[in-house]
């Protein structure tokens, strides 16, 4: 069934907040991308004339494509070389969505997106739709084909799967951006005092190369060991220059709301470096070295370049 300019008009004015949804849901930008345009081709095909709120509408048929997504996804998980981690979004892209309240913020840091792993297909969009988007649980119930109680079920108990036990601390973007700033000089002093210090001593870290590029298998426990591994592996030199491909240079940035390094080689983004916070200091790192996970933020940074 063919659509009117009104009707597409319609979909382009819900798109973002779709694209905010999917990406929550999914932790994948590019993902998020081809579950918003499943939901343009359902709206294509739907009688639309019989439906009543298209915002509504649109966000049922979204959650089902990303409900279906999720489920065939924890089976490729299963044969995904090392730890998987969520595509990181430069501050700025409309994807991240909403940022007014902290609960908003939270939902799409780094830290948050990880942990929202451990959950179930069900438990991941009821927790993203009632956390970050305030959906009534009389709303989600009607998407997800659940009872209102059950859906309230499903929410506390994600919440208790997302909760970590020790409250991360929320900067602004100046104070992120000033955070990397020193985290990078400590990182490029050749010293791991200077690391120790901004570490708590529990800290954790987590590399995802996909199977595409080198990158550690296990995690890093503590502070010292992710000193030392940071000493000897941001420095740049010879054989690394040569591993990446030429020159790479080393930026602070604002990823996800939170404190970030990136790697960049000419026009192309090739690492990002998530600093979770909390009163202690800095207690994990989730570094993202997946090629096909950084294409989004690379194409960011050149448009803003051009601006």
């Amino acid at each position: 069934m063919s659509l009117s300019a009104r009707e597409v008009d319609l979909f382009e004015r819900f798109r973002g907040r779709l694209e905010a949804i999917a990406y929550r849901m999914l932790g994948s930008a590019s993902d998020a991308e081809d579950a918003v345009q499943d939901t343009f081709l359902r709206w294509q095909a739907a009688d639309r004339g019989y439906v009543e709120t298209p915002e509504a509408w649109l966000t049922k048929a979204l959650t089902n494509v990303c409900l279906n997504q999720l489920t065939s996804a924890r089976s490729r998980r299963e044969t995904y070389v090392g730890p998987w981690l969520p595509e990181p979004l430069l501050a700025g892209d409309r994807m991240l969505g909403p940022a007014e309240t902290a609960e908003q913020r939270e939902s799409v840091s780094i830290a948050v997106l990880t942990l929202m792993e451990r959950l179930s297909p069900k438990e991941r969009v009821v927790y993203v739709l009632r956390e970050a988007f305030g959906y009534s649980h009389a709303e989600i119930a009607g998407m997800v084909e659940l009872s209102e109680s059950n859906c309230q079920q499903v929410y506390h108990r994600a919440r208790q799967h997302v909760a970590t036990g020790r409250a991360r601390r929320e900067v602004d973007a100046a104070d992120a951006e000033k955070i990397a700033a020193e985290f990078l000089a400590a990182a490029l002093s050749g010293r791991t005092e200077p690391l120790i210090r901004m570490l708590t001593g529990d800290a954790a870290g987590l590399t995802d190369g996909g199977g595409e590029v080198p990158a550690r298998s296990v995690p890093m426990v503590g502070a010292v060991e992710i000193a030392r591994f940071l000493r000897g592996g941001l420095k740049p030199t010879p054989a690394k220059r040569a591993i990446a491909g030429g020159d790479y240079t080393l930026h602070a940035a604002v990823v996800n709301g939170g404190p970030a390094v990136v790697g960049v080689l000419g026009d192309r983004v090739i690492g990002v470096i998530s600093l979770e916070l909390t009163a202690d200091g800095i207690s994990a790192l989730h570094i993202q070295a997946n090629p096909g996970k950084l294409n989004r933020l690379s194409r960011q940074r050149t448009t803003a370049g051009e601006r």
